[in-house]
């Protein structure tokens, strides 16, 4: 697979916020298979996507929302994902940052390793490019979690990227390995657990629920047994009610 060809803004913006953002080393690099796979994690809001951006050591493309790509939907869907359950009276606010960071965002995520998430038609866009990343040797990053309480370490998963496995056995006969990640921003690390193999031969719906199932508790897992630590929520709740990984 050839490098990402970036512009030299992203270029800048990337050395700006490698400079500034806590340097974040990951524990359990030998969990990552040799060959392709599926890295799943908390998102920690911005975070996330930082982190697997700047620090995951190797080859990656990184899930995101495909409305950060769109100039005409950066605004909508930065206000209503970030900022919509912050106080009403300072909503004025951010629905206008949400038209400032518009420019900077499309930028930023036309140039990083994304591959667009859509949930319409375009989905199918997702997969075929998802589908070619791996059978380039690449990993996907994925963040699945949306606004449904699961604990207080993750929340619920979108399960329906574990179709990957299904599309990926069907081309290569080979079952696709997903691994648990957990992001501790408050320890400058992210935490590698050992991975989970899509069952080709069972349902596919109960590989949904298995896989999922298995992530949510190892992630959980993995926070639970660390040094106590506040926690990096889904939700952009204000800070004094973000939880420890003791609660």
């Amino acid at each position: 697979m050839e490098d990402k060809k970036t512009s030299l803004i992203y270029r800048i913006i990337r050395w700006l916020v490698w400079l500034f953002y806590p340097k974040t080393k990951f524990v359990g690099v030998e969990n990552i298979p040799q060959e392709a796979s599926v890295i799943v994690g908390n998102h920690t809001q911005m975070n996330g996507p930082i982190v697997g951006e700047l620090y995951f050591p190797g080859k990656k493309y990184i899930w995101c929302a495909g409305e950060m790509l769109e100039w005409k939907d950066v605004h909508g869907y930065a206000f209503r994902d970030f900022w919509s359950q912050k106080p009403k009276w300072t909503h004025w606010f951010y629905k206008l940052l949400s038209y400032i960071i518009t420019p900077l965002a499309v930028c930023i995520f036309n140039n990083a390793h994304t591959i667009p998430v859509w949930h319409d038609t375009r989905l199918v866009s997702t997969f075929r490019t998802s589908m070619q990343r791996l059978q380039e040797g690449t990993h996907l990053i994925i963040f699945p979690e949306k606004d449904q309480h699961y604990n207080s370490i993750v929340y619920e998963f979108q399960d329906r990227f574990i179709d990957l496995a299904r599309m990926y056995y069907r081309r290569t006969g080979t079952a696709l390995q997903f691994v648990p990640m957990y992001i501790a921003p408050a320890l400058k690390t992210v935490y590698l657990g050992k991975p989970i193999t899509f069952d080709p031969a069972a349902k596919i719906d109960d590989e949904r629920e298995r896989i999922a199932t298995y992530l949510k508790e190892e992630i959980t897992r993995i926070a639970r047994s660390l040094p106590e630590h506040t926690v990096v929520p889904y939700r952009n709740i204000p800070r004094r009610l973000w939880p420890k990984n003791t609660d």
